[in-house]
Parts: C-alpha cells; structure tokens; sequence
C-alpha cells in the first residue's frame, strides 16, 4: 500500500474529486464523475477525504473497492479503462480510482430510469448539454465537427484569402487538389464543416472573434471599463488576422538605434502571440488542423 501526500490531492479540482464514504445506495453521487471523467480528460476519485477535507479514512478499504468495481460495471456505458488502488494517509486507509480518458464516447451513467453523459466543468460533474452531447457522439464515432458535410456548396464559395495565404507563407500555389488534401471537400466534392469556415465570407454565424482591451488587470478600475473594443467575422485565417492586429494596435513596442537599423522590442513577442491565435482561433474550431496550421505558422 504506497503512502499518499495528501497535499497534492487536497482540494475538488477539474480532473479530481474525493468522496468521505461510499455510497453504495447512491452511486449516481460518484458514478456520475466516472462518465463525467472518460468524457473528459480523465481524472481521480478518492475516498476517504470528507468535504472539510479532514482525512477521516475507510474502514473497510478492500470490501468498498470492490462495490465500486461492481458499480462501475453496473451503471457506466460503454465501461472505460480504470485502475483501483490503495494508499495510506497519516494511518488512514484510502481507495484511489483512477479513470482514463475514454476513445468510445460517450459514457453514460445508467440507473434510475436514466440515461446521462455527464462532463467536468470546473469541480462538479453536470449533465451534458446538447451540443456537448453531439461533441461525445462525433469523438466517439471517430469523427469531428469539421469533417462533417457542411449546408452550403463548394461552388458557392471563394477561398482567395486561403489560397493567398498559402502562397505567401510557401511560395507555393495552392492547387485544386489541396482542397481535398486539406478537408475543405470530401472525396465526393461536398463541402464540409472546415470548408465553410476557411471561405472568405464564412457563412457559419458563430465564425465570430471578440477582441477587448480592459482598463486594467482585473478588467475595470471603476471609471472606464474597456479601452478598445472590436467584433469580427469572416474566414479563420481573416479573424486570425484581425486578432493580431488588434493586439499589435493595443501593445507597446519599444526600440532602440543601431549604427545602421533599430531593433524593436514589442511587448509580447509576436510569435507567441501569433501561436496563442491560431491556437484559439482555428484549433478550437477545426480538430484536423495540421494541414492549416502548417503554412498559417
């Protein structure tokens, strides 16, 4: 039985979650953070740590691991990959579950009549809503949002800003086979999710990016809330663009002579900021980003 630095557990955070007792006639209280966790990124529940956080330990270690590995067969499906263990905490015994981030979403929680995926939002474990829900199906279908066939058609849009970009970033031409290459078109010429948000005038309403400057570390001192305020929509690679302008025109940028040049000195390198972009802007939308993020790079 290895010892537990309780220290490093202390406190209900996004990927952990600890429970006084089990609750063996009341499973939902505990079962729900198992889908909650597969759904997610994973994460530990322990047992015998009470809401104050006082280490009041199990009496009966080995017999409550296994109702929770009977539990867990009962009431999550599909069951994900789990570890139980054991740990010892200042003479008090504890049970360690471990659960993995699961590839056949979604899980569900199963019992009372009910049928629930639930998912992590800071320290509690909620009902998925339905559009995380659709988000589990697509994850565990092997599918993503962006590779779906899109409502609009390939023919009725226009992708200069993509093909542009492309060029200047490779000195490559952009061909008409690139856009299969790079799941703007399915194989059979439709154009998917991806497609519709890199097309120069996106008609995807949500293509949308939001840029305030604060008056502020925490927002607003009380006299002027937000010093520069912009909305923006369009093509990723445009609100990518648009973002960085925004922060090029809210940041400092210092400078100093050389004998021949000056050497600027911005206050964000730039580069991190570009990566911080992209990252947000584009990964959050499209999960098959490698292509795009190739060149915008």
């Amino acid at each position: 039985m290895k010892q537990l630095d309780i220290r490093q557990l202390i406190g209900e955070t996004t990927e952990y979650d600890k429970k006084q007792a089990l609750e063996v006639k009341k499973p939902k209280s505990w079962c729900k953070s198992v889908s909650a966790f597969a759904n997610g990124i994973g994460g530990k529940l322990v047992w015998g740590i009470a809401d104050d956080d006082t280490l009041v330990g199990l009496n009966d270690a080995k017999g409550d691991a296994e109702k929770i590995s009977e539990a867990i067969k009962t009431h999550i499906d599909p069951i994900p990959d789990f570890n139980l263990s054991f740990a010892k905490c200042e003479d008090k015994e504890l049970v360690l579950l471990d659960v993995m981030p699961g590839k056949q979403t979604p899980y569900y929680y199963i019992g009372d009549g009910q049928m629930q995926a639930f998912v992590r939002v800071g320290n509690e474990s909620v009902v998925a809503s339905t559009s995380k829900h659709k988000d589990l199906v697509l994850k565990g279908s092997n599918m993503s949002y962006d590779s779906l066939v899109s409502r609009w058609k390939f023919d009725d849009m226009a992708f200069t800003v993509l093909r542009a970009t492309y060029f200047k970033r490779t000195n490559r031409s952009f061909e008409d086979s690139d856009y299969e290459s790079f799941g703007i078109i399915n194989e059979k010429g439709e154009l998917t999710n991806a497609g519709a948000l890199l097309a120069d005038y996106s008609p995807v309403r949500h293509s949308r990016l939001f840029c305030t400057r604060w008056n502020g570390l925490d927002k607003a001192n009380g006299v002027m809330d937000a010093l520069d305020d912009e909305e923006y929509s369009g093509s990723l690679i445009t609100l990518l663009q648009a973002g960085l302008d925004f922060v090029r025109r809210n940041t400092k940028k210092a400078w100093c002579k050389t004998h021949d040049n000056r050497l600027e000195y911005p206050e964000y390198p730039e580069r991190a900021v570009e990566e911080g972009l992209v990252n947000a802007v584009l990964c959050k939308c499209l999960h098959n980003i490698q292509y795009v993020k190739s060149f915008i790079m």
